[in-house]
């Protein structure tokens, strides 16, 4: 064959892979192409394309004739990586005659590499999308400088189309994660309490924000009076708030999973103690490692007017007294065990019951209030929160709830909440 009809073959295989590749838009069969293509125009037995991956700095093979799918280089190791690093052809004539050449794949494989073409996948403003490697032609002349030239137009080719069909794919990618937590956004609103029991002589105001789609925090207040099975003393409410680390879908599902449990706990009549003590255990088993959930569970007695508490690292708990000047009480207190989800048994401190005075109040919320921070970084605080209870103790607990909620936006200048805010404020009437 003349150099002429080589080269009018040449070409008309390089328009068949170039239709294809454009007419493909989904990047599995994309890379099929490349590889079959690269294979055929330049006649060899075989062809891979290694994908660059950035952020790890490593060459990863999907698609590729006789290797691993799963199989992961350092980008600028082997004969690939000299392809990368030098973002030009590299040619090996004889393999086993390169030290570069790692004998170890085709003696797992049963494959007998002779000659070797490395190709650098360079996209339009010249980033290394990947590389493509062919070996061993079939037509006895070596990859000569013809094919060099061939090579290096398919290789543009390859990534123009690699890199198209990467950008749809992660467009495809991101439009099923919107779905998703459209549908965990829709899940956690659904299971937050939106219908609060009404307690003679008590008022109960709750507010849930999470900062993004989904939060870490989760609330419930449920009426203890119709279930008979309850054991110990005797309860009007069930005060329950949880704080997963960190907000998102992956602590929304631990949030929402520890109020399923408390919530069935509950209904079974189990005693204050034994429930944070069996959900702890199974939080124990359920969140991987270095995840917890700080939670409080507290009864309401509303004929004795206390709260009776458990607290697993949710803190601080408020109780602001009707009465009492700011400086007169101790009115911040702290959790009685560490978070849920750490240790397998609960080792609670004996916690004294909150006891209610007409007009009192208490509190408790997530971090987020107490964790909002001014443009210059200063954190609203503790004692922020309580000043801000007792300037509103006189009104309702749903005010007073409203206007903390409206002072953090004035104390961030109105930016966006870096945390989820979650609250319960009783108020005894």
């Amino acid at each position: 064959m003349g150099d002429d009809a080589l080269n009018i073959e040449a070409y008309q295989r390089i328009l068949e892979v170039a239709r294809g590749l454009a007419q493909t838009p989904k990047l599995a069969p994309v890379l099929e192409q490349v590889i079959n293509g690269m294979r055929d125009v330049l006649e060899a037995e075989r062809a891979s394309v290694f994908q660059y991956d950035a952020a790890a700095h490593e060459l990863f093979a999907t698609k590729a004739h006789g290797l691993p799918s799963d199989l992961r280089l350092p980008a600028d190791a082997g004969i690939v990586g000299e392809a990368a690093r030098l973002r030009q052809i590299v040619h090996i004539p004889d393999a086993y005659q390169d030290d570069r050449f790692n004998r170890a794949i085709d003696a797992s494989t049963g494959f007998r590499t002779r000659d070797i073409l490395s190709v650098p996948l360079l996209d339009p403003d010249g980033e290394l999308v990947g590389v493509a490697q062919v070996l061993n032609t079939t037509t006895g002349r070596g990859f000569t400088p013809r094919c060099h030239a061939i090579a290096m137009r398919l290789g543009e080719l390859a990534a123009v189309a690699i890199k198209r069909a990467s950008l749809i794919e992660a467009e495809r990618e991101k439009e099923r994660y919107q779905a998703d937590l459209k549908i965990a956004e829709m899940i956690q609103t659904a299971a937050q309490t939106t219908d609060i029991p009404v307690f003679e002589g008590y008022e109960i105001a709750t507010s849930f924000r999470p900062a993004d789609e989904t939060g870490g925090d989760a609330f419930d207040v449920i009426d203890l009076r119709e279930i008979e099975a309850r054991e110990g003393d005797r309860a009007d409410g069930l005060l329950f708030l949880a704080d997963a680390t960190g907000h998102g879908v992956g602590p929304a599902i631990s949030s929402v999973s520890t109020l399923a449990m408390i919530r069935m706990a509950a209904r079974l009549g189990g005693s204050l103690e034994s429930i944070i003590r069996a959900v702890n255990e199974q939080a124990c088993e359920d969140l991987p490692s270095g995840r917890f959930v700080t939670a409080f569970v507290g009864e309401l007695d509303c004929e004795r007017h206390e709260i009776r508490w458990q607290s697993a690292g949710q803190a601080p708990l408020l109780h602001v007294p009707a009465g009492a000047r700011r400086d007169e009480s101790e009115e911040s207190f702290k959790a009685n065990g560490c978070p849920m989800g750490i240790l397998p048994e609960f080792l609670g401190d004996p916690a004294e019951p909150f006891v209610l005075e007409v007009g009192d109040l208490f509190a408790v919320l997530s971090d987020g209030y107490f964790e909002t921070a001014s443009p210059e970084g200063e954190l609203f605080g503790t004692e922020r929160v309580l000043d801000f209870l007792h300037a509103h103790k006189a009104g309702s607990a749903q005010d007073a709830l409203n206007a903390l909620t409206a002072q953090l936006d004035i104390f961030s200048h109105g930016a966006p909440a870096d945390d989820d805010r979650t609250g319960i404020v009783v108020k005894r009437l």
